[in-house]
């Protein structure tokens, strides 16, 4: 697998909280707004640019990307995101609460990617990839790491920290809690060295960033006749893992209503499918277990594993959607369903209490966290999760690093 250090764009250590924001796909408009308000240092300016224009704009229309180009280019002219002095890489930690977790940031070549080198498990919804494909084009840029992991190394473990032992560029502690603390590596060629040793990288989070970054190194390849393959636009940013330090959350479900079903005749339906435990928790305590949330009660629902089953169909989320969610609700698609809603494990189970209760779902399920094994398995058999099967926390946050082309 082929990494590079890059000279990109980064803030200055003394404003890179200010700088430094969730990613653009976790939050909606409304939230992006309240979270840049009062910050005009945040790179929600340039990811989610929607923010300072009229209220219901079309989010896909021109004057959306022609203002994330013009506050991309106002960052760079007012020194919010200044140029590296040289090639670099960094060491990016994340510490939550106990959990700690360092990657490598740096970038990684479409061809990996396209080859399968750097391997999916999630389809991308069209959609969304056709958005970051064009503010990846209008920018020039990859203005948001995507996040991947790889199976551990014990000489890129070694390298990491002999690097962490230097003073670090940025530290600081997000709003959320998290603490993310960065080092510079000038050149970076050791672990150039050490990841070409790698054979396969997966992608955790980020499918919609990495598969627009790979359409839009495609089409600057089609365009340029003099191509060698070693221009910056071949080349995406990332920060990568080691699998042992990566911490997956569960990403619940929400169903807004029982497809004409009363409460009754739908949980009868429930016990013909699944062994089914009143009074239970909310959290399922082990695989081929979900819990459900209806009419103000907690159930269990368990059912027995078939070993001989494919990776996918393994999953818990495959069995709730394959017994459950396409034959009795009639969530036939949940990539396109406007009937489903995923809730991110970090939200924890009050918010599918809140939600149900408050009336804006009918039934919630509190799934049980799928596994970076799992992930891998299921990538290296060339299949594909369902959508919304992983959460993994905490985030990257974005503005940290900026590659451009």
């Amino acid at each position: 697998m082929r990494i590079r250090s890059f000279q990109g764009l980064r803030p200055s250590p003394a404003q890179a909280a200010q700088v430094a924001c969730v990613p653009y796909d976790v939050i909606n408009s409304q939230e992006a707004a309240r979270l840049a308000e009062g910050n005009p240092l945040s790179l929600l300016h340039v990811i989610r640019p929607e923010i300072d224009l009229p209220a219901g704009i079309d989010l896909h229309s021109d004057p959306v990307y022609a203002k994330a180009v013009e506050n991309f280019r106002a960052f760079q002219e007012k020194g919010i995101l200044q140029r590296e002095p040289g090639r670099c890489i960094y060491l990016y930690k994340l510490r939550m609460g106990a959990h700690e977790q360092t990657g490598v940031v740096a970038v990684f070549h479409t061809d990996d990617y396209n080859r399968d080198i750097i391997k999916k498990h999630e389809k991308p919804r069209r959609d969304k990839e056709d958005d970051r494909t064009r503010i990846t084009h209008e920018l020039s840029a990859n203005p948001e790491p995507v996040f991947l992991t790889y199976r551990d190394s014990s000489e890129i473990d070694a390298l990491a920290d002999a690097a962490v032992k230097q003073a670090p560029l940025f530290d600081f502690t997000a709003p959320d809690g998290i603490q993310h603390t960065v080092w510079r590596v000038a050149g970076g060629a050791d672990f150039e060295h050490a990841f070409a040793k790698i054979p396969v990288a997966y992608v955790a989070d980020g499918h919609h960033r990495s598969a627009s970054a790979a359409r839009v190194g495609r089409e600057r390849r089609e365009a340029n006749p003099a191509h060698t393959g070693e221009e910056d636009y071949n080349w995406f940013l990332a920060t990568i893992f080691p699998a042992s330090q990566l911490q997956v959350l569960p990403y619940n479900r929400l169903v807004l209503d029982l497809n004409g079903l009363a409460s009754e005749a739908f949980l009868k339906k429930v016990r013909a499918v699944f062994t089914v435990t009143e009074s239970a928790s909310d959290k399922p305590a082990a695989p081929a277990h979900v819990n459900m949330y209806l009419g103000g009660k907690w159930f269990g629902l368990a059912w027995q594993t078939d070993p001989a089953a494919d990776p996918v169909s393994q999953l818990d989320v495959s069995v709730l959607q394959e017994k459950l969610l396409a034959p009795v609700l009639g969530i036939d698609d949940p990539r396109t369903s406007k009937r489903i809603d995923f809730v991110g494990g970090i939200r924890g189970t009050g918010e599918l209490v809140k939600r149900v209760d408050g009336g804006e779902a009918a039934v919630a399920f509190s799934m049980y966290p799928v596994t970076v094994d799992q992930l891998m398995a299921i990538a290296d058999a060339g299949q594909i999760m369902p959508p919304k099967s992983t959460w993994f926390e905490p985030k990257l946050r974005s503005g940290l690093f900026v590659h451009t082309f």
